[in-house]
């Protein structure tokens, strides 16, 4: 407790001089307090060592059914989005739906994406790719396991897709006349094949028209057995034994949902089956034209990172094909469907690895 006056004027004037003092003191400090400069590295509005929140990328991923190839090519365009840089839960959130099988769910799965104003959208076969294009207008778009995006009307054209929509397309241009010359030049005996197909799908009805155009220059006649879903699929390879040589089936997703009933056939009749795609050959086809879906995805996925990091436009972006196409054999399966291959069979694949075995069923 200070005394304000134990000696006097002078010693009223020193304690005056003190009592400014102590006054003063706490007004400066806190002054400090609230009136410090801002570090210069800093905006005035926080901590600039403190980092910034990362961007979640929002993506849908819509898959019309479950079958290999599909789920390969989903497969392969996470990791190339993985690859570069897009961490699930972290920088990016997925949005994985199938509707397995149903038009009405795949229609749903569009028009919720729509909604849900995605950054991005990848659409797996053609089915799903039309229901988000028809309802994504706002979003970037991709597909991928679409083999006629143009008849399909997801594009303008294979340059200059135009719109907000792009993508990869899993028939090479090769791809169907290769295996048909390989079954003309090889397998002599077929005169007829019959064609297990759901045309009333746009991608499955441009290559059957394409096939047929085919095996017509090799005057191999077809005969179609039509389906309309996946369970009809061993009824109608049934109707063929007796009718043909051998049995073909294109990128068909009705049909490759139910490719085992095609491959017991094959082996029990002992009857010629070619697929289209490596995933039925490595379950028991006999032979394709063909490449890996999870490389297809991967191209894909390439796709969505050009959009997401470096701000390409769909619609300036090439459709892609597959750039990896080799005839493939399962060695296996042509044991149980009566084949015997030859050595100018094997010299037509050019990488060995391609000669499967162990997996026929």
């Amino acid at each position: 407790m200070y005394t304000l006056n134990p000696g006097g004027p002078k010693s009223l004037k020193t304690s005056a001089k003190l009592l400014s003092l102590l006054i003063a003191v706490p007004l400066m400090i806190a002054g400090c307090g609230t009136k410090a400069p801002a570090p210069a590295n800093s905006s005035g509005g926080g901590d600039a060592s403190k980092p910034q929140d990362k961007k979640v990328v929002k993506i849908g991923i819509s898959q019309i059914v479950e079958h290999p190839s599909l789920n390969a090519t989903r497969e392969g365009f996470l990791a190339a989005l993985k690859d570069n840089g897009f961490i699930d839960k972290e920088t990016m959130q997925v949005d994985y739906q199938n509707a397995q099988g149903d038009a009405t769910t795949n229609l749903t799965i569009g028009q919720k994406f729509a909604a849900d104003k995605k950054d991005l959208v990848f659409a797996i076969a053609t089915p799903s790719a039309q229901a988000v294009v028809q309802n994504v207008k706002d979003a970037p778009v991709l597909f991928g396991g679409v083999s006629d995006p143009v008849s399909a009307k997801l594009v303008k054209s294979l340059d200059k897709p135009g719109g907000n929509v792009t993508g990869a397309a899993d028939t090479h241009p090769e791809a169907i006349p290769k295996l048909i010359d390989f079954i003309a030049s090889d397998f002599p005996k077929v005169k007829k094949i019959g064609i297990v197909a759901n045309e009333g799908e746009a991608n499955v009805a441009f290559m059957v028209k394409t096939a047929e155009a085919a095996f017509a220059k090799h005057n191999i006649q077809v005969v179609k057995a039509s389906v309309a879903n996946s369970s009809e699929v061993k009824q109608a390879a049934e109707s063929l034994v007796g009718r043909v040589d051998a049995i073909y089936i294109t990128l068909d997703n009705t049909v490759v949902s139910a490719v085992e009933s095609i491959i017991k056939l094959a082996n029990d009749k002992k009857i010629p089956f070619f697929a289209s795609d490596r995933d039925s050959v490595e379950k028991g086809a006999l032979a394709t034209y063909g490449f890996k879906y999870y490389d297809h995805g991967y191209q894909a996925g390439k796709m969505a990172v050009e959009i997401l990091k470096n701000g390409a436009k769909p619609g300036d972006m090439k459709v892609s094909y597959p750039d990896k196409l080799d005839l493939i054999i399962n060695l296996d399966a042509a044991k149980q469907e009566g084949v015997e291959v030859t050595d100018s069979m094997k010299n037509k694949v050019q990488d060995k690895k391609n000669l499967l075995s162990g997996s026929a069923k």
